[in-house]
């Protein structure tokens, strides 16, 4: 039998551990542990990364990888049960509602860049796109410059209007840019004739046009603004969450189970029309996957193709 002494020892020791683990954790993750709740800021019209269904139920690809963070993060806190709630955002609103704690992760279509990072962290990159034009193709538009002293719209908030607004100085364009609440009512301005273009990231441009009434009335501009790099968005300085969050998803992504999700919103039929939007794989996000990065250089997502490596070995 033990003698009391080492009784008293040992229940002594798992009052420590415990008291230590209890101060280990704090921020976001104790939030969603005291409370049993995380809190997710979702989309209403980012097909198909975090939208509204035709049954008003939110759904999607960003919606899906931070379902699977979520269910990590319970079992690391080792939790029976989590409850998920979906709080509406819009491109303007969740980082504020991210710093002020509000939502504990912005699941939806965020460009990571420098500027933001000042602000918000980011979990590794989901998704990699370029910021193009849409216009009717009755409008004729090539490129940027074609809007000379036209009106273009982009959505409130994001990165593509702040680059529309600096090329327009830079260009002496002398455009009418328009700021949209949302994705989809910028969509509708260029529907209904008060903007020529929407500058936006263009598997959103895509799905919007997918999914309009005249899909065959829209064109997508070939040239690229920019590259833009989609992360979840994560409070700034909470590097235990930041980790525990980072950590899922890279299993994710490493694994191969982001395979089977990646086909599922964009190389399948997708609610509420059924449309399949049919977007494979590109060679950066593979690149992305392969090695998950929480970083906003559109440098680091760069692929040297094939024919220009030969080339460079036999300058070698």
């Amino acid at each position: 039998m033990m003698s009391s002494k080492l009784v008293a020892a040992l229940i002594g020791l798992g009052v420590l551990v415990g008291s230590v683990q209890a101060q280990e954790l704090t921020g976001t993750l104790k939030k969603i542990k005291d409370t049993g709740t995380i809190t997710l800021g979702v989309r209403d019209s980012s097909i198909p990364f975090s939208y509204l269904d035709d049954k008003q139920s939110y759904q999607g690809y960003s919606i899906d990888l931070c379902l699977k963070a979520a269910t990590a993060i319970q079992k690391q806190l080792g939790m029976t049960e989590l409850k998920v709630k979906m709080v509406p955002v819009t491109s303007a609103t969740r980082i504020p509602l991210i710093s002020n704690g509000a939502i504990d992760l912005s699941c939806d279509s965020a460009t990571n860049n420098a500027e933001r990072q000042k602000v918000v962290s980011f979990a590794p990159t989901m998704f990699v796109t370029a910021t193009r034009l849409l216009a009717k193709k009755s409008s004729n538009i090539k490129s940027l410059d074609d809007l000379k002293g036209k009106t273009i719209v982009s959505t409130s908030g994001t990165s593509n209007l702040k680059l529309v607004t600096i090329l327009n100085g830079e260009r002496n364009l002398g455009m009418n840019i328009l700021a949209a609440k949302d994705h989809a009512e910028a969509f509708l301005m260029v529907e209904t004739g008060r903007a020529v273009a929407f500058a936006m990231d263009d598997i959103l441009l895509a799905s919007l046009a997918a999914n309009s009434r005249a899909p065959a009335d829209y064109a997508i501009t070939t040239d690229a603004l920019s590259v833009e790099p989609y992360g979840i968005i994560e409070r700034k300085d909470d590097p235990a969450f930041k980790k525990a969050v980072d950590v899922a998803l890279s299993n994710v992504y490493k694994s191969g189970q982001i395979n089977d999700i990646y086909a599922k919103w964009f190389l399948k039929a997708i609610p509420p029309k059924g449309i399949n939007l049919n977007v494979p794989m590109s060679a950066e996000l593979k690149k992305a996957f392969a090695n998950p990065t929480d970083s906003g250089d559109p440098a680091v997502y760069a692929v040297v193709p094939e024919a220009q490596k030969q080339t460079m070995k036999k300058k070698k």
